[in-house]
């Protein structure tokens, strides 16, 4: 089957190599050339397990390749896919300016019929937003999907090629039998593939993110509990995660979550809720607890430390989940910046994201490129992302390297007990 591809973002790039591993021939469009020139290359524009060796592959097999000709892609395509960015408004709604531009674009460039899928995440009502702006460019016959990617960075190519589930809102058979076709391969283990009204597509995908986001938060607010009333938040996890009416996923707390996924999606599903006249009092709530607990680090390191000033902290993890070099909306630089204006000195370390980090903090952080040298001279650790490298460290080696032997983990990655008889002062989330 031959596939466009509009976007070669995360969603575009995953989801582009991913149906050319299943045997189709794709193109990925984007209109940054540079992209498009590294892309070719064979370089990876972002940091995804597994990603690179996938695009390179398909691309030597000439089953994927990339261009900025988004006109010759769609009339050589069967299908074709949105995956541009939907970015936050300032009033918190999705940003659809470049999803209906682009569907502008595939309205002109049309030739016979073709099936035009959102992959892109979207408010309900898009499809039928993309649907008119399409017709009002061309007389040619098409359907209008919705598709939404339920993927998790990190482990986003496993996620797309043994899914879940995958959901499709079709309005027509034509586009619903090209799309059971399309995903077939990837749904022979029993995965279901859920047909429904492109609306109940589209809120599926928020409420999946809502619910996670609810989890995350809700467990956060726990801990914060059981270190009032002297309670061990693992201890209280394991107890409910038994329980198979709740299971154990997203029930570990932390520091808040981030990425362009939750905090965004929350948000835009309060925001068209509104716009429908309900007010969806859970979720925000879950918004003001995940700011607040993105807080407790530093709220931990004024209460040990009281003043910061002249403070050397070093910083385990930058990005905002392991395995991937993604930073929007990461805990790691509301921390940073109150670290550096409480007058602390910065040392950060993470396995992927200094490039990234360095473009939001530049000089005024010092980047290492070992996990070790970060803690030279440190007053204090913080430990923010529970990459796999942070787990099991010589804490002799630490301890050497360190000014002072303090640890604030907000991931819980150890336990207080061994780090205390490890001479550690060890502050962590909930116990």
């Amino acid at each position: 089957m031959k596939i466009a591809v509009i976007g070669s973002g995360y969603v575009g790039l995953v989801a582009g190599a991913c149906f050319a591993e299943s045997g189709n021939d794709v193109v990925c469009v984007d209109k940054d050339e540079a992209k498009v020139r590294l892309l070719r290359r064979g370089r990876m524009p972002i940091y995804e397990p597994g990603l690179a060796e996938l695009v390179r592959r398909n691309r030597h097999e000439q089953r994927l390749s990339f261009t900025t000709d988004l006109v010759k892609a769609v009339r050589d395509a069967a299908i074709v896919f949105i995956a541009v960015g939907t970015p936050q408004g300032e009033d918190g709604s999705a940003d659809l300016r470049h999803v209906l531009a682009v569907a502008r674009d595939i309205g002109k460039a049309m030739h016979g019929y073709t099936v035009i899928v959102d992959k892109s995440t979207v408010p309900v009502g898009t499809a039928a937003k993309v649907r008119a702006v399409i017709a009002a460019q061309t007389d040619q016959p098409f359907s209008v999907v919705s598709n939404p990617e339920f993927l998790k960075q990190g482990a986003a190519i496993d996620d797309f090629m043994k899914p879940d589930r995958v959901v499709i809102g079709v309005e027509d058979e034509q586009a619903r039998a090209l799309m059971l076709q399309l995903y077939g391969p990837f749904t022979r283990t029993g995965a279901p593939i859920l047909v429904m009204d492109c609306a109940s597509a589209e809120l599926a995908k928020y409420a999946a993110n809502a619910m996670l986001a609810t989890r995350i938060s809700f467990m956060n607010e726990v801990a914060n509990v059981c270190e009032r009333v002297g309670a061990d938040v693992d201890a209280v996890r394991r107890a409910i995660g038994s329980d198979r009416r709740i299971g154990t996923s997203f029930l570990f707390p932390g520091v808040g979550y981030g990425g362009s996924c939750f905090p965004k999606d929350v948000k835009a599903m309060m925001h068209f809720a509104e716009d429908a006249g309900y007010d969806f009092r859970i979720l925000r709530a879950v918004d003001e607890a995940n700011v607040l607990q993105k807080t407790r680090l530093l709220a931990k390191m004024r209460a040990h430390f009281g003043s910061l000033k002249g403070r050397t902290i070093a910083v385990w993890g930058l990005a905002f989940k392991p395995n991937t070099d993604d930073m929007r909306e990461a805990p790691s630089v509301p921390l940073i910046k109150g670290l550096l204006k409480a007058g602390a000195r910065v040392q950060a370390f993470d396995p992927e994201a200094t490039e990234v980090a360095r473009g939001i903090f530049g000089e005024s952080v010092t980047f290492t490129r070992r996990s070790y040298e970060a803690l030279k001279g440190a007053d204090a650790l913080a430990i923010v992302t529970e990459w796999n490298e942070f787990r099991r460290p010589d804490l002799a080696k630490m301890k050497k390297a360190m000014k002072s032997p303090v640890i604030f983990d907000g991931r819980n990655l150890f336990e207080p007990a061994q780090m205390q008889a490890d001479g550690f002062t060890y502050l962590s989330i909930g116990r």
